[in-house]
């Protein structure tokens, strides 16, 4: 029986389908509402720093007894994830350092295997069922569709011995699904921890200007109100970054989910001006052709640097993000959205290597950028002033330090909760300083 969630209501939203409304006010900081995961898995990465099955970050795990790879917290969490981690940790021995399914391919594993197991709605099907995701399998293109035949191939693959499979149409339903209805569950600082299905999550339609944010209690997504919302408004989410300019959000909601937005803020473009900041001190303004073209240059680069994560090594990679600094900062500002994504990725690379000086000089230079852009409590600004803070504090610039803790703080307060332990590690990192 479908109960419900307390304070909204689902309802046809006019040229979106379904979403969710409000039924009561909601203040900036409430929980709108939380969200289990349906399913769930642990990226391989951070494997042996987070329990496999509540994600709790601590160190001394205890390791499966078999396959030596997952991790957990104590013999409860073992037991808890072990209708999960059976399906993988005798494959795992049996393909030894052959066994590389994607994230994805685990995911939709598991939840074949919950499928199965759980009959009835679940706690995290109170609005939204898993079986109702929009799959837009006739909207795919052949990339997308190859992309999906490959995942099939590997589910096949490594799960075979293990698994009860569906017919190839419900598996193409399952992963256009997921694809298209999945999200990505990332710490205080934004690294990536894992993926999941969060199916009332899903439910809430996007806007580039939205009322609420999704961030994650373990595996439990929580949405936050960061505007007052009054009783009748649609409740929206951000499904991308925010950080681009109208064209280009729009371009990745189309490649991704199949629509434009036409919130107030892609209608007006107000921030797009910013965003695309040109030089001050150039002789003579910019035609708007070349500014095109700097643009289609930056994109590739983007791409580029995607794809050469793979196979070049750190220092290359710097040097990617360097020389298309240097060609785009021939025209743009330092203010503009795609210098700031190549400087973001130089800082990561600087934080790889252990550069700390070099980490933190572009993180200063991102820092007010991010704050004009983004919106007044967004995750992509706080996780900045996170390292930033965490950066000082490890070159003895206590003020500095503890000055940048305390604004991540104002916006984590708001959009994780004030009873988060990431609120509490943060607080407690502050307090050492004193």
């Amino acid at each position: 029986m479908k109960e419900g969630i307390e304070g909204t209501d689902t309802f046809l939203s006019p040229g979106k389908g379904r979403g969710l409304k409000a039924l009561k006010h909601f203040k900036v900081g409430d929980l709108v509402f939380a969200c289990p995961a349906y399913a769930y898995v642990l990226t391989v990465n951070e494997r042996g720093a987070h329990c496999e099955l509540c994600f709790t970050r601590q160190e001394g795990l205890s390791k499966c007894g078999k396959c030596k790879q997952a991790y957990y917290c104590n013999v409860d969490c073992q037991k808890g994830d072990w209708p999960m981690h059976k399906l993988e940790c005798s494959a795992m021995c049996a393909y030894g350092e052959n066994w590389c399914p994607s994230e994805t391919v685990r995911l939709v594993a598991r939840i074949i295997v919950k499928q199965k197991l759980q009959k009835d709605r679940t706690q995290s099907e109170r609005l939204l069922t898993l079986r109702e995701f929009e799959s837009h399998l006739d909207k795919l293109d052949n990339e997308k569709n190859e992309m999906n035949e490959a995942d099939i191939a590997a589910l096949h693959h490594f799960y075979s011995k293990y698994l009860d499979f569906p017919d190839k149409a419900t598996l193409n339903e399952l992963f256009a699904g997921v694809n298209n209805n999945g999200f990505t569950i990332e710490d205080e600082e934004l690294s990536h921890l894992g993926s999941a299905v969060f199916p009332d999550v899903a439910l809430m339609n996007h806007s580039c200007d939205p009322n609420v944010i999704v961030t994650y209690k373990g595996t439990t997504a929580e949405v936050r109100a960061v505007r007052d919302i009054s009783p009748g408004d649609e409740i929206f989410n951000s499904y991308i970054d925010l950080l681009y300019p109208t064209e280009d959000r729009n371009e990745r909601l189309i490649d991704s989910y199949f629509f434009e937005c036409d919130c107030p803020e892609c209608t007006s473009k107000s921030k797009d001006k910013a965003k695309m900041e040109i030089r001050k001190n150039l002789s003579t303004p910019p035609e708007p052709e070349e500014i095109r073209e700097m643009v289609t240059y930056a994109k590739n680069v983007i791409e580029e640097f995607r794809r050469a994560k793979h196979y070049k090594t750190p220092n290359e990679l710097l040097e990617i993000c360097e020389l298309s600094l240097e060609k785009m900062g021939a025209l743009f500002a330092d203010t503009n959205v795609y210098m700031l994504h190549m400087m973001y990725q130089s800082m990561g690379v600087c934080l790889y290597l252990q550069d700390w000086d070099g980490a933190m000089k572009y993180g200063e230079k991102i820092i007010k950028p991010y704050s004009v852009h983004y919106p007044l409590y967004s995750l992509n600004t706080a996780s900045m002033y996170l390292k930033l803070g965490r950066l000082y504090l490890g070159l003895e610039k206590k003020s500095l330090g503890v000055k940048a803790l305390k604004k991540a703080l104002a916006i984590m307060e708001i959009a994780h909760g004030k009873d988060h332990h990431y609120i509490a590690e943060v607080r407690k990192e502050m307090e050492e300083q004193q």
